[in-house]
């Protein structure tokens, strides 16, 4: 993995292709943006077990990643993906509310987002950003039930921090544990799975567990 990524890796490009997917993974979540995170901080940890400011290839010093740019390349394209689909479908009005109606998981999620959120807690949009699609039902969901914007965005940005710091420290002590080689990258990408498995898990349960007993 490392090896196919070597010169992307290497390259100050590295930031505008995660923080690329990243924003655009809320509309196509089959985007490997998880996994591009994981692998450039597994290549940041290959120059600091390495010893220095770059890596050696084929007699060539390579730059690697700065963990700190890139946790904050992705922690702030999840923030604007998110509000690019909350904005999108807040004002799709009719269209996005018969499309959220003809969907059971769409209008499950919409109804436990709105308890949350009408609580004053939005654990559930920190969960769903790990959940396969959650970040995408979430947003749109907040957007289409004319979610107020100080209710959403804050929780946005912890979910956007709190998923950049795992994926980012995955692929780093992944790295250093494992050596920063496919091995490494692939037991961390396993561990953000594992994390989305969890959170899908958390999500599919009925909307009554949040509903306050009558």
């Amino acid at each position: 993995m490392l090896e196919s990524l070597g010169p992307l890796t290497g390259s100050p490009w590295i930031y505008a292709v995660v923080a690329l997917s990243v924003l655009l993974d809320v509309f196509l979540p089959v985007l490997p943006s998880g996994v591009l995170v994981i692998t450039a901080a597994t290549a940041a940890a290959a120059g600091s077990t390495a010893g220095g400011a770059g890596v050696a290839g084929a007699g060539v010093q390579r730059e690697v990643p700065s963990l700190l740019v890139l946790l904050l390349c992705a922690a702030t394209a999840s923030v604007l993906g998110d509000l690019f689909a909350y904005r999108l479908a807040r004002r799709g009005g009719a269209r996005f509310d018969r499309a959220i109606a003809r969907s059971r998981r769409l209008t499950r999620a919409q109804e436990r987002l709105g308890i949350a959120l009408g609580r004053g807690g939005g654990a559930l949009v920190v969960i769903a950003r790990f959940a396969p699609a959650g970040r995408s039902v979430v947003s749109l969901g907040a957007g289409a039930a004319q979610r107020k914007i100080k209710e959403f965005l804050p929780w946005s940005a912890l979910a956007g921090l709190i998923w950049a710091g795992y994926s980012v420290g995955l692929g780093w002590f992944g790295g250093q544990w494992l050596g920063a080689s496919w091995i490494g990258a692939a037991v961390s990408v396993l561990a953000l799975f594992g994390a989305g498995l969890l959170a899908a898990y958390v999500m599919r349960r009925p909307a009554q567990a949040g509903r306050p007993a009558a």
